[in-house]
């Protein structure tokens, strides 16, 4: 039987807030077990929680970038369950009447046309805190909590359930994520957690308007595993129905090693929770000039950029779109062309030789040691004749080690051009004189080796002979 997959994403996004949600506890990542706590984020008895005005302000602009409507009134909920990392007994988040609902952001499809997934709501809520397991011999069998990230800010983004691959979804979460990092909101950073995803996930008989029954695959971390996970359990759940079996509505957990998922616990429904409105909170009320505020604040988002720069800097959209997918690499090309003037040279290089650097040293765009202006100033070296583009990628290693201008590495180096048509035939003569052979395969017809006489003339003048004045001066030398 042929299948329809349906998925919906419920993604937990970390704010870059520099304190938790209703504390003044810090938010900061790696500190001491246990260092960043209070009585409000511990749940102690009468600690009231105060929610820090940044968080909403993150959300709206979260739910603006996203096409979202922003509630005027916001209510927060008791969540109500119990895990030995929430001391409270409930999450404090929102329920009924979330701050933003109703929004949407469009993906490019395999078909290779443009696709809308509806975004149902975006809420805020705490975090809980993590437990650490026995890690070494002494502490093997031990469980330990660390409460650091207990009430650190998060804001869910859920889906409509519009996908309907895991590459689609996979493009919704790539283009979510660049949103939020583009927004400042989050850092994005996967590996520590800050953008993670629980994935809904059924299939149905093709052409049946009923959802199959879906099973909810918890906390994943990485766009690999997430595709994984979602494509083992479309094949799993096949496997269940063509058997004549019944899918049963669960939380399962991904085992990357083992590249499956397995059962967690049964999947609880809204009621299970025993939401209620939160007594210690008032109800958060959006002005229409905060929106407006807000509105006026937002950055240039992905999409904007990518058309800006084809259509500013005439550079190819592919060109575009891999710029764009990092903020930083953006703005550093866009300082680099605002500086240089030629859209297209600056994308190569910040695509070649750039990228090349910052994926050997394993660092970001933002601790390049060659800055735009830097970058800028070498590539007008090429413009005026005084390095040759080959000669270029040398100053460039040379200013990307020592952190100096390309004037200082090319003067220091003895680097500049020979342009001097004089000096580039006297090397000409040279090369000739030593190759007898070869002219007469050349003046006998063979054209191949025209290439060995440029390279002798490039290799005699250490790379510094003008390209162009060799392969002029040398046709009018072998012709006789």
């Amino acid at each position: 039987m042929k299948y329809e997959v349906v998925i919906g994403l419920e993604v937990h996004v970390q704010l870059t807030t520099k304190t938790k949600i209703f504390c003044g506890c810090s938010t900061a990542f790696g500190a001491a077990p246990n260092s960043h706590t209070c009585p409000v984020c511990l749940g102690l008895p009468g600690a009231l929680p105060v929610l820090n005005g940044k968080v909403a302000e993150f959300a709206i602009r979260t739910g603006l970038a996203t096409h979202c409507a922003i509630a005027p009134r916001s209510i927060f909920a008791r969540k109500n369950y119990f895990y030995p990392d929430l001391p409270k007994g409930y999450q404090i988040s929102q329920y009924e009447l979330p701050i933003c609902e109703h929004g949407h952001l469009k993906i490019e499809t395999e078909e290779g046309g443009p696709k809308t997934i509806g975004i149902t709501r975006i809420h805020m809520e705490e975090d809980a805190g993590k437990l650490i397991h026995g890690e070494t011999a002494e502490t093997a069998g031990s469980s330990f909590v660390d409460l650091n990230r207990a009430c650190t800010p998060l804001l869910e983004i859920v889906s409509e359930p519009d996908m309907r691959s895991s590459d689609e979804a996979i493009a919704y979460l790539k283009k979510l994520h660049q949103i939020v990092v583009y927004l400042g909101v989050c850092d994005g950073n996967l590996e520590q957690g800050s953008f993670r995803c629980d994935a809904n996930v059924s299939i149905r008989p093709w052409g049946q308007k009923e959802f199959g029954t879906r099973a909810e695959l918890k906390n994943i971390n990485s766009f690999r595993f997430i595709k994984q996970a979602i494509d083992y359990e479309v094949e799993r759940q096949a496997e269940i129905l063509e058997d004549g079996g019944r899918v049963i509505q669960e939380t399962r957990l991904f085992d990357s090693a083992a590249g499956t998922t397995r059962s967690m616990r049964g999947k609880e429904e809204a009621h299970d929770y025993r939401y209620f409105p939160d007594p210690d909170l008032v109800p958060l009320v959006v002005s229409g000039e905060w929106i407006e505020e807000v509105r006026k604040s937002l950055p240039e988002l992905p999409e904007a950029k990518i058309e800006r720069f084809v259509r500013e800097y005439g550079i190819p959209l592919y060109d575009a779109e891999v710029l764009c997918a990092d903020r930083a690499m953006a703005d550093y090309f866009d300082a680099c062309v605002g500086l240089h003037g030629n859209g297209k040279t600056c994308a190569n290089w910040v695509m070649g030789e750039v990228q090349r650097r910052l994926n050997d040293e394993g660092i970001a765009i933002t601790g390049a040691p060659v800055t735009p202006t830097l970058l800028a100033g070498m590539l007008r070296r090429i413009d005026d004749n005084t390095i040759s583009g080959k000669i270029a990628k040398t100053v460039f290693d040379e200013m990307w080690q020592s952190g100096r201008d390309a004037d200082t590495v090319i003067e220091e180096k003895g680097l500049k051009q020979v342009t001097d048509t004089g000096a580039i035939e006297a090397i000409i003569d040279e090369v000739i004189a030593a190759n007898p052979g070869q002219v007469e395969e050349y003046r006998g017809g063979k054209d191949k080796v025209f290439g060995f006489f440029v390279g002798q003339v490039m290799k005699a003048s250490k790379g510094k002979a003008n390209p162009a004045a060799v392969n002029e001066l040398l046709k009018k030398k072998l012709k006789g």
